[in-house]
């Protein structure tokens, strides 16, 4: 029953080729797993500007830690595959991903839903073009270094999945979890609205998801683990070029771990920050208790995971509401950069005849075995999300990621719609959008991410309804 269910679904979701291979890897079957992993350094080769805070003034000025892009490769009896990728960067554009997915099926046969790539979101790294351009100074020779640095990252990106595939041996694979407490909910109410702060009695989701990837002897080889929050426990006045606490976990582990491979994904931290914060020291203390919990993890008893392999890949609009051209033209005149730039960029569009009326954001689905999965979406997914998935799907041990395949804006519940502040309204700016999505994002969203889940076998029997009830809708910041 579980397969005539894959299959109805990836006629809606996946080209015509997909569905065979999806069919058959949802077939039992008994064997292992074969696993490979590489590791290459991506950090830039001189200062640049760094990605994540407008009040940057400068490029970087020195690297603290190397930044790393990691990619971990499965594969089944079948002959089935997955290949996970990621970055300590601010993010992996969509048109990034296309390419070098691109490489991936000439060179390897590999299908897109095959490839998931997770960005960690760390602040302390380069600007990835074109992703957050809006707050790229320095003039044309600064722009000039983040597009050769983009140039690079696709062949290095193509290069580590070269290399994991290569690499495929005899692998177990185990699953476990853990909990840190360091990160918060970061949307404080105040009497004008919701500011950044820390909210204790917001959503958060500290799930510490760790999955152990060993040869037949029982040598770890590689572990994949991910949180919920962001890489931002440095301010803006770092110029320093590191991973953050994201960055600092994968050193220690690998410290703890000898001979493994550590690689992290970020899960849906968009409205979750680290608390305290603001300096390296914290995002290092972070990082070695982030470590030492996946090391106990390890350390105790885990889940083992039969094959096989499931994928699916599909693609939903985001509806914006729609600014007047009067709005815009008082927008244009501010004395706020980025307003000024948002509200030129978005009347160029419409002058052009071509409107911005929707984002188009990716939205991925990888089972492994008959109990774990994953759940990706593009964006700066906020917590509710994964806390209604893992609900809805209780029979599944559901890791749900954000910041996945693409990071063009943050994706807001309905209810902070209504709330206002920075998630849902102001970083519009940022992203150069036209204005807030409509009240209808967080169903869509849910929508499609149960339609990729069923697609690789899981089947929603929890509750599917918004974890806190939605206010009315606020009129937001484009009128």
């Amino acid at each position: 029953m579980r397969t005539c269910a894959c299959i109805l679904i990836a006629v809606f979701w996946l080209v015509p080729g997909h569905l065979e291979s999806l069919a058959q890897a949802a077939a039992p079957a008994g064997g292992e797993f074969q696993a490979g992993v590489a590791s290459k350094v991506i950090t830039p080769p001189g200062p640049i500007w760094m990605a994540g805070y407008a009040a940057r003034t400068r490029p970087s000025d020195e690297v603290l830690h190397a930044l790393h892009a990691k990619a971990l490769a499965l594969r089944d009896q079948r002959g089935e595959r997955l290949v996970i990728v990621t970055a300590d960067l601010i993010a992996l554009p969509r048109d990034l991903c296309n390419q070098v997915a691109d490489q991936a099926r000439k060179k390897h046969g590999l299908e897109r839903r095959q490839l998931l790539f997770n960005a960690s979101h760390t602040h302390a790294g380069p600007v990835v073009w074109r992703n957050l351009d809006f707050l790229l100074e320095g003039g044309p020779a600064e722009r000039e270094k983040v597009v050769r640095y983009r140039e690079r990252l696709a062949d290095d990106l193509t290069e580590v999945i070269d290399k994991s595939l290569a690499d495929l041996a005899a692998a177990t694979l185990a699953v476990g979890h853990g909990q840190v407490g360091f990160a918060v909910n970061r949307r404080q109410p105040t009497e004008k609205g919701f500011r950044i702060g820390v909210n204790p009695a917001g959503p958060v989701d500290h799930d510490v998801p760790v999955l152990r990837i060993a040869s037949p002897d029982g040598k770890v080889r590689a572990v994949l683990f991910g949180y919920a929050c962001h890489n931002t426990t440095q301010g803006g006045n770092n110029y320093r070029i590191n991973g953050d606490y994201a960055g600092f976990a994968q050193t220690e582990l690998e410290k703890l771990v000898p001979g493994a491979t550590a690689v992290f994904m970020i899960l849906c931290g968009g409205n979750q920050n680290p608390g305290p914060r603001g300096t390296t020291e914290i995002a290092e203390q972070y990082g070695k208790a982030l470590a030492g919990q996946v090391k106990r993890v390890l350390d105790g008893e885990l889940k083992a995971i039969r094959p096989a392999i499931r994928s699916a890949f599909g693609e939903v609009d985001l509806e914006f509401t729609q600014p007047t051209r009067a709005w815009l033209e008082e927008e244009a005149k501010s004395t706020n950069r980025f307003r000024k730039r948002r509200a030129e960029s978005v009347l160029a569009a419409m002058d052009a005849g071509k409107p911005v009326r929707h984002l188009t954001v990716p939205v991925q689905a990888a089972a492994l075995g008959e109990g774990l999965a994953i759940a990706a979406m593009g964006g700066e997914v906020v917590v509710e999300y994964a806390l209604r998935l893992k609900r809805a799907f209780p029979r599944t041990d559901l890791v749900v990621a954000g910041y996945s395949n693409d990071v063009p804006a943050y994706i807001p519940s309905r209810r902070m719609l209504g709330e206002g502040g920075y998630e849902p309204i102001e970083s519009m700016i940022y992203y150069g959008h036209p204005g807030p999505f409509t009240d209808t994002v967080e169903e869509t969203m849910i929508a499609a991410c149960r339609r990729v889940l069923a697609a690789v076998g899981c089947q929603a029997t929890g509750p599917d309804e918004p974890i806190v009830p939605a206010p009315a809708p606020a009129k937001g910041d484009a009128p």
